[in-house]
């Protein structure tokens, strides 16, 4: 059978679930509402996640259409009307035993905020959500309360851009203010390239679900050093920190698309304890007090520079890492903290690491090869190709997705590394020019 999730583009497989007998207790039957963006990444782990645990998942999403029927026969809300889409779904809690709430990504945390707040179900403010969600207000947040974060503008794309642009001390960073994924994410050197790409990120924000979310940009100075990524979870306020990954690629733009995850971090101690602090101090600046949070930080100077605080899990597929180090999936972490549940942290028991295969070149996918025998690189655990032939590429800073993703173990982050790039010099991606009809012309041939 054809996988349809890849050749539409969709993030789920459209596979049946295992069966699992529902936990029973005082109430009935456990119910999770999980709200998800149609196209997400994350929402199949969590639905075999929730059925492990014995639960029943209800997805609240706007996928009416959706191929995926978990999606098609969930709660269907406008995913950019918070009010309504929070009285649609608790007319449908009525029937059920809701249990816990949980959004996925950084679009749907601040509603699913909303709906447990209303059916009183542990969450986080609604407030911290946002804050976390939108990096204009993080990052005015996060200075005010004196943690380290670049120095930083907003810029206001409804008004003449070029006296604003000429304000700022070069290089910067412009980002979307409420995208993921370093979708629309620009470095510039010089005002005429930041006038370029702030017309460039308007274009890519034009369809962000907020409005205010599409009207202004970050513009926040460029520190020079490595970064790490941060997994933690947060339960009655208190962190616990899951893993640090360095990110051994430089991100040095115009772009920065996410390549290598590794962890254990082999930064040294102090620097790894100036990370945490300095995570914990963000969300208690937010007010982040239950669930998962994945963190970036730029090293620069000696210490560690906040450039994301997000209440989700890390991005992609990249959570698997934690089935392939700890035994054990992310997702029941996630989902055994919204229950309230007792739960115990697994260790990591082996060094671990992704490699997120990038898009660099813009087409129609012909073919990749060279999967097998990078499968047969010593310590790859799996190579998963996340779109199929006849998939549209769009490289970064538009683009929002990955080719697939190398997972790798081994006995140092130093020899996961090198299995990562190794297994990635045997794969070779065919893209084919991909040919846009223009309505109104017809070409002859001959």
């Amino acid at each position: 059978m054809h996988c349809l999730w890849c050749r539409w583009g969709l993030r789920i497989k459209p596979r049946r679930l295992p069966a699992a007998p529902l936990s029973l207790g005082r109430y009935g039957t456990r119910d999770i509402f999980l709200v998800t963006p149609p196209a997400s990444y994350r929402t199949q782990a969590y639905l075999e996640a929730a059925i492990r645990m014995g639960c029943r998942t209800r997805i609240i999403s706007a996928g009416e259409h959706s191929l995926v029927p978990e999606i098609a026969g969930g709660v269907q809300v406008p995913l950019d009307d918070t009010d309504e889409a929070v009285r649609i779904v608790l007319a449908d809690a009525r029937a059920r035993n809701v249990r816990a709430v949980v959004g996925t990504d950084d679009s749907t945390v601040e509603l699913a905020s909303r709906i447990a707040a209303a059916l009183d179900l542990k969450h986080n403010p609604v407030a911290a959500s946002r804050a976390a969600r939108r990096k204009d207000e993080s990052r005015a947040a996060l200075a005010g309360a004196g943690c380290t974060v670049p120095p930083f503008r907003v810029l206001d794309t409804s008004v003449d851009l070029a006296p604003q642009v000429h304000k700022l001390e070069y290089p910067v960073v412009l980002k979307p203010v409420a995208l993921s994924g370093s979708r629309g994410v620009i470095r510039v050197d010089e005002v005429a390239g930041a006038l370029a790409a702030c017309r460039r990120i308007g274009a890519i924000a034009s369809k962000a679900l907020d409005p205010d979310s599409r009207r202004w940009i970050l513009a926040e100075q460029y520190i020079e050093g490595p970064e790490v990524a941060v997994e933690g979870l947060l339960a009655a306020g208190r962190l616990t920190i899951l893993a640090v990954f360095d990110k051994p690629d430089p991100l040095v733009g115009p772009y920065f698309e996410e390549t290598l995850y590794v962890t254990p971090s082999r930064l040294p101690a102090h620097l790894l304890l100036a990370v945490e602090r300095e995570l914990e101090k963000a969300c208690e600046v937010f007010g982040l007090r239950e669930g998962p949070v994945h963190a970036e930080f730029r090293l620069g100077g000696g210490a560690p520079w906040i450039l994301e605080v997000a209440a989700r899990t890390i991005g992609g597929d990249c959570a698997r890492l934690f089935q392939f180090g700890t035994g054990k999936a992310l997702e029941q972490l996630v989902l055994a903290n919204a229950l309230g549940e007792d739960y115990c942290v697994p260790d990591m028991k082996k060094p671990v690491g992704v490699l997120m295969l990038p898009t660099s070149k813009a087409g129609t996918l012909r073919r990749v090869e060279g999967v097998m025998a990078a499968r047969k690189v010593a310590g790859i655990e799996d190579v998963v190709l996340a779109v199929r032939e006849g998939y549209e590429l769009v490289p970064l800073p538009e683009g929002s997705s990955y080719l697939g993703f190398v997972f790798a173990s081994g006995d140092s982050a130093a020899v996961v590394e090198a299995a990562l790039r190794e297994a990635h010099a045997k794969l070779n991606v065919v893209v084919a020019p991909a040919w846009k009809a223009e309505t109104g012309t017809v070409r002859a041939w001959g």
